[in-house]
């Protein structure tokens, strides 16, 4: 439970982050990574965004841009237009944190293997023995 509640207080902080202060990655650079997110999850590169959190996400993207809705705004107009604000605000604040945390495993955590340093063949005139 306490997991569920530091999640969703990640989410809002990052959106009051991304709407309040400067610095960062912008709007832009963050639903460009996006895809690239998906891609590394889907590829098991990037672990860190879990699956159970992936479906939610798909899921109230669906809801929002689908017709079909759990309290129609026809029948109950003010709760039927909070249910979706509510919804809205928690995928906004999702992407928004997921993204951020992408971008910078991203930054950080994957360099390419070009940039990785190289093991010398002898560290102090002690010779390293392959492996084979």
């Amino acid at each position: 439970m306490t997991f569920v509640i530091r999640r969703r207080r990640n989410g809002f902080a990052a959106l009051w982050r991304a709407l309040f202060t400067r610095g960062g990655p912008g709007l832009g650079k963050r639903l460009g990574a996006l895809p690239r997110m998906v891609r590394d999850r889907f590829r098991g590169q990037y672990t860190l965004l879990s699956w159970k959190r992936l479906v939610w996400m798909a899921i109230v993207t669906a809801y929002i841009v689908s017709p079909i809705d759990f309290v129609p705004e026809e029948f109950l107009s003010f709760i039927g237009l909070a249910d979706d604000s509510v919804v809205l605000l928690w995928l906004v604040g999702a992407v928004l944190d997921e993204t951020e945390r992408y971008l910078s495993w991203e930054f950080v955590g994957r360099p390419a293997l070009s940039t990785l340093p190289r093991v010398p063949a002898a560290v102090e005139g002690v010779q390293q023995s392959t492996v084979e």
